[in-house]
């Protein structure tokens, strides 16, 4: 199965947070996207990871995405080492996105910045022919894939952005996404500890920095990426 944009977070949530307005706008545009989650984000102070994969898989189909996935990665210690890079490599090779969406380059919680780096590299390694690796379950080589742009959605950090994308028509669709992890955000009749995105003002950011971030360049909301290479356009009227 090929698909247009595979989108990688570390912990479920990661990707709604941060793009999950972007995601809905390019599936209402006709392209095809995934989501892998490296951990389960058992380690969260609230909830389980069993109710984060029931949240998890209602956010999915919040978003219209074409599947969701689980690579079951240790949370909290995610490494970039051979074994975690070919895990990646082997999804990588399998949807043969055009695009990866993935963390922030630098966050708070240290799973982000190392899962940035990690799906990094495995997108550039999946690349390289010598490396082999086999489909689950069958003996089938799989074939070198590298994709053509790699973008670090904007987390807890106020990064600058490189670009960002409107989505003024996809707001809502974006909150009612996240808010799909009841578990984990404002709920004032829960007893769970509290927790710095358990807060209602950590909730009312989500709208209020995707509507700053607009303001900036003259829409209503947006959402913000890094990029690890200069991009490229065909004309300056491709410019908002």
């Amino acid at each position: 199965m090929k698909i247009d944009i595979l989108a990688f977070g570390a912990h479920p949530d990661d990707v709604e947070l941060s793009c999950g307005g972007t995601i809905f706008k390019e599936i209402q545009n006709g392209k095809t996207v995934g989501i892998i989650d490296l951990t389960k984000g058992e380690l969260g102070t609230r909830g389980t990871a069993e109710i984060r994969k029931l949240e998890a898989t209602n956010a999915a189909e919040l978003l219209g995405v074409s599947f969701r996935e689980n690579l079951n990665f240790s949370d909290g210690f995610i490494m970039n080492d051979k074994h975690h890079q070919l895990e990646v490599i082997k999804k990588i090779r399998q949807y043969r996105p055009e695009i990866v969406l993935c963390n922030a380059l630098d966050d708070r919680h240290t799973d982000h910045g190392k899962a940035s780096k990690l799906v990094s590299d495995a997108c550039f390694l999946s690349g390289l022919v010598k490396i082999e690796t086999h489909s689950e379950g069958i003996n089938d080589l799989q074939a070198p894939w590298r994709p053509k742009a790699i973008y670090h959605y904007i987390q807890w950090k106020t990064l600058q952005p490189d670009f960002v994308v409107d989505i003024s028509l996809q707001i809502d669709q974006k909150m009612a996404s996240v808010l799909a992890y009841a578990s984990q955000f404002y709920d004032p009749k829960s007893q769970a500890p509290e927790t710095p995105i358990s807060s209602k003002n950590f909730v009312d950011s989500i709208r209020y920095r995707a509507a700053d971030l607009g303001r900036l360049v003259g829409v209503g909301y947006a959402e913000g990426f890094n990029v690890e290479r200069l991009p490229a356009i065909d004309s300056l009227f491709d410019l908002k």
